[in-house]
């Protein structure tokens, strides 16, 4: 039985001299030389006892060794679980809780303050730094440079991501191989990449974006990356003429906008694609402008992988997710039955790229996802009658800020906790830089005067930075219905503008 992730996007790399990774200082690395390191880490991981199905969960900076490691993680039939690097040891405790990882990595700056809790959940604690060197590069140093991957089948697990839930609990989304090759097979055809492609990679590889959409799509096309440990403008305008594809969240293009030398530096550019978090139509058409190029712009989640896109060739429409990716199945809902063109219905998801369920949450995985495969996704969004989706709003009340995923409930737990803080609401406003900026309501107890800096620096070391509001108002009341719930669309449209988008 053949391993599907291995066989498509790591085998080939054996036998490749040719540059698979450019570094930011100008180093290169050919293909062969990462396999290398895939296969010391392979056979590192195994002497730890690492056995398909088992997790391996690391909270590490990106570099090629963590790359590498995602690879020899999957090629050994194990399932591989990124951890956003700015969690907190609380975030972590959960995490590590729920998964039971039989190995994590962390920064070595971080080991001594993890070990007591990676004991407490019975996993062996490795480091890795972003200049790949750590316990786990000390252990597999020695190892041969070729290895021999585990069978699996296709609906074996790969991954886990943790998307966090309403109720402040997170859900690990559970996918497998085939999940993750599908899709990429689906955008490479799609975007039409190819081994001519050089990729400008500067999101981070602990999400869905910058691990299964920006490096598979690459690798499984042949091409390079020129692999950034994270995103700098004045960085990506030097190296985007080497270049002749990027994918980013809208932050990335804001920033390059405000940038001396965009236009020339992205004249010989092929694509630009934006995820993760809604473009604004200003962005898109400012940076058409200043370009000539349309950004890209395609819809996704943690638990499906790509959805829709807009098209390669034909109209990139501003404001809009375009289409369902072919094989991918997308109807809009309402109450379980589809609405009419036009109207506002749920987003509903079928096909090789949904997930397998949500770890050891049987109940919660009935809820959201159909006997017959389609994901309800929450998501809500509209169809015009050339076939574009445009996304209108988030049934949970989900925030993504620069690319990220922010739960308000868990936020207002926090807050609510606060000595003086009677309730909060926490929502997401249009932000120029983040596509979304998280921002908090409070009201106070009787007889109390709330200072708004001294309630975040309160929840501050327990919350991961891009979680942290941005701003905090105090009112006297939150606004409510009849039946008592907090309108949160009254208070998005009182503070809409509170963080200038001209």
């Amino acid at each position: 039985m053949p391993n599907p992730l291995y066989d498509a996007l790591f085998a080939t790399l054996a036998d490749r001299d040719s540059t698979l990774l450019r570094l930011q200082d100008g180093t290169e690395i050919s293909g062969s030389a990462f396999y290398g390191q895939i296969a010391r880490f392979a056979h590192g991981l195994r002497h730890l006892g690492v056995q398909p199905g088992d997790r391996v969960a690391v909270q590490i900076a990106k570099s090629p060794e963590a790359l590498a490691l995602y690879a020899a993680t999957v090629s050994i039939g194990a399932v591989f679980l990124p951890l956003n690097t700015a969690y907190t040891a609380a975030e972590l405790d959960y995490f590590i809780g729920n998964a039971t990882p039989r190995v994590f990595l962390c920064d070595p700056a971080k080991a001594d303050s993890l070990r007591a809790l990676t004991d407490s959940h019975g996993a062996n604690l490795l480091t890795l730094d972003a200049r790949g060197e750590g316990s786990l590069m000390a252990l597999s140093a020695s190892q041969p440079s070729t290895f021999t991957a585990s069978d699996c089948a296709p609906d074996a697990l790969a991954a886990i991501l943790y998307t966090s839930g309403t109720t402040g609990r997170s859900k690990g989304a559970m996918l497998t191989h085939d999940n993750l090759l599908s899709n990429a097979k689906t955008l490479a055809q799609l975007w039409r990449f190819d081994d001519t492609d050089i990729l400008l990679h500067a999101l981070p590889i602990f999400h869905t974006h910058g691990l299964f959409v920006a490096s598979n799509v690459s690798l499984i096309s042949g091409g390079q990356m020129i692999f950034l440990p994270s995103f700098d403008a004045e960085t990506a305008i030097r190296l985007l003429p080497e270049a002749t594809a990027m994918m980013g969240v809208p932050t990335f293009y804001t920033r390059l906008l405000d940038s001396p030398g965009l236009p020339e530096a992205a004249k010989h550019m092929r694509l630009f694609i934006s995820g993760s978090a809604p473009l604004l139509a200003e962005t898109h058409t400012a940076f058409e402008a200043q370009t000539g190029h349309r950004i890209l712009e395609r819809y996704g989640m943690t638990e499906t992988n790509m959805n829709t896109s807009n098209p390669y060739e034909g109209e990139r429409r501003a404001g809009t997710v375009g289409f369902p990716l072919p094989g991918v199945e997308i109807r809009l809902t309402s109450n379980g039955t589809e609405v009419a063109q036009g109207e506002v219905g749920m987003i509903e998801v079928r096909g090789p790229n949904v997930f397998a369920g949500y770890w050891q949450m049987p109940e919660k995985t009935a809820e959201e996802l159909t006997a017959d495969g389609w994901f309800l996704t929450g998501d809500l969004a509209t169809q015009d009658a050339d076939g574009y989706i445009s996304i209108v709003g988030r049934a949970k009340d989900l925030i993504i800020t620069g690319g990220y995923n922010v739960y308000p409930k868990e936020l207002e737990l926090l807050l609510d906790a606060v000595p003086g803080v009677l309730e909060s609401a926490v929502i997401g406003l249009p932000h120029p830089d983040f596509g979304e900026a998280v921002f908090a309501v409070l009201s106070p107890r009787k007889g109390v005067t709330l200072d708004p800096a001294a309630v975040l620096a309160a929840v501050a070391d327990s919350l991961a930075r891009f979680k942290q509001p941005k701003a905090v108002v105090v009112v006297a009341d939150l606004p409510r219905n009849t039946m008592g719930k907090v309108q949160k669309n009254l208070l998005r449209a009182e503070y809409a503008g509170w963080f200038k988008l001209g």
